[in-house]
């Protein structure tokens, strides 16, 4: 495959100085993008929890919440 260069040329880019700078008030050259710059995704997971591990957890803290409940009950009286 062959792929551009993403840094703009300074002998044909407008507005730069000597070296590469931006003159006062000139807007910079925007910068290209690369084709296939970043990893191929070849799985994207849902997003959120699944049912399972949900329930799980709120059972897990309703029993936890219901022993602290009736410990204090049991000090209470």
């Amino acid at each position: 495959m062959n792929h551009p260069n993403p840094d703009p040329e300074p002998e044909r880019t407008t507005g730069l100085e000597p070296g590469g700078g931006v003159p006062p008030g000139e807007t910079p050259p925007a910068e290209s993008s690369m084709s296939e710059a970043g990893p191929r995704e070849t799985h994207n997971p849902p997003k959120g929890w699944a049912k399972a591990p949900l329930a799980v957890i709120l059972v897990l803290a309703v029993v936890i919440a219901a022993f602290f409940l009736a410990y204090a009950l049991v000090l209470i009286l």
